[in-house]
């Protein structure tokens, strides 16, 4: 009787077994597919934070670190005579490498000149735009040529107007001087009365938006990175005079009627030559595109004897009364022309090297009278000094491109 019982047990009790498999096939399965869902989430934000870090570098604070010896000195003969402050005896140069950008919610570390030669053999790196790039380009120049230990060969390639070799990593980094990167030059007036001669116009530049300027057009398809710059030249009417020599601008050949202010035809060549670049890079190129570099013009523009003579970082209110577009100051070009880089660059392959605020604080890091010029420089660097951070952020932008990629 008992062995009929165990025998009737033991037959309820195999129909579990496929139930109770069944069950963790399902447990597993939905576990399989959570851990995919998941995984297919993470990629998505790892690949978002390739173009947008995870820490705001842009909003922090300098503190002063007297420890702090910067990566080159004055001897580097590649920093223009008008930015070697140490040389031209300011007198607070040997203190402005000593400060140190510190962003509110991480930390920006000094890249390593020595691990960056090693890491980027057979890498060619090109700064594209104007004075404030060459500044940039200077400073990483300087800080690898320190350390290097080999030979350095001299070159232009692609049409850049300066660049440099370091044979043992076959590391190349140049310059390629643009001040708009839309092509421009001379414009005068003609006999055929043409449709601004109808206007009235006499003489200016003529801006060909479509039209990339020589020195760099072959860039994109050179160089495996690219750091690009525009905008103090669209807001200088020392150089545009918009009624002597106004900007005329053209596409395809012919002008662009009715005639575009200067904010308009940069917002124009913006799109045209992002897309340009974008269609000439090299697979795999890295694109960064820097904001602008803040000038620091108190009591007057750099004509109307401007001067820049503080010692000490300012403080966030001089800051905000300084670069306000409220305010409309001297020096409102900055963010100005921010607003229509991020415009431009929106939804674009750039990587966006946030520099401006960071250095709006930094009124006391320009060559101010030292520069050799007859008024004040209040609008490029002293090197060493703040575009050495600038690269540092550069490189960490850059190493967390490599890394997640």
């Amino acid at each position: 009787m008992a062995t009929s019982t165990t025998q009737q047990s033991a037959k309820k009790k195999v129909p579990l077994f496929p139930l109770l498999s069944l069950l963790c096939f399902t447990s597993i399965f939905i576990l399989l597919s959570q851990f995919r869902n998941t995984s297919s989430t993470s990629n998505t934000v790892h690949t978002f934070q390739i173009h947008h870090s995870s820490c705001d570098y842009s909003q922090g604070t300098w503190i002063h670190d007297p420890t702090i010896t910067p990566t080159y000195d004055n001897t580097c003969k590649e920093i223009f005579k008008g930015w070697n402050c140490i040389s031209a005896n300011k007198s607070n140069a040997l203190q402005l490498p000593t400060w140190r950008w510190k962003p509110n919610h991480c930390d920006l570390p000094r890249f390593d000149p020595v691990k960056f030669l090693r890491t980027h053999t057979h890498t060619s790196i090109g700064f594209v735009g104007d004075s404030l790039n060459r500044n940039m380009f200077v400073s990483l120049f300087c800080s690898l040529k320190s350390v290097s230990d080999g030979q350095v060969k001299k070159w232009r390639p692609a049409g850049a107007d300066r660049g440099f070799t370091f044979l043992n990593y076959n590391l190349t980094i140049a310059y390629h001087r643009t001040n708009l990167l839309a092509r421009y030059g001379r414009w005068s007036a003609s006999d055929n009365r043409g449709a601004l001669e109808t206007l009235g116009f006499k003489e200016g530049y003529r801006v060909d938006v479509d039209v990339p300027e020589s020195t760099w057009a072959q860039a994109p398809s050179f160089h495996d990175i690219l750091i690009f710059n525009t905008g103090h030249w669209w807001w200088a009417p020392s150089k545009f005079d918009p009624v002597k020599s106004p900007m005329l601008f053209f596409k395809k050949g012919q002008p662009l009627i009715p005639p575009l202010h200067p904010d308009q035809g940069l917002d124009i060549v913006l799109k045209l030559m992002i897309q340009y670049v974008e269609d000439k890079a090299r697979p795999g190129a890295v694109k960064f595109f820097r904001t602008q570099s803040p000038r620091h013009f108190e009591g007057g523009d750099w004509d109307q004897d401007g001067s820049c003579q503080r010692d000490w970082p300012l403080s966030a209110e001089q800051v905000e009364e300084l670069f306000s577009v409220k305010n409309n100051g001297t020096n409102v070009e900055a963010r100005l022309v921010n607003e229509h880089l991020f415009k431009a660059l929106k939804g674009s392959g750039f990587v966006i090297l946030d520099i401006t605020h960071m250095s709006e604080f930094r009124a006391d890091a320009h060559p101010a009278s030292t520069g050799g010029k007859k008024h004040d420089d209040c609008m490029h660097w002293c090197l060493p000094g703040l575009t050495d951070t600038w690269n540092d952020l550069f490189i960490e932008h850059l190493n967390s491109i490599n890394g997640r990629s």
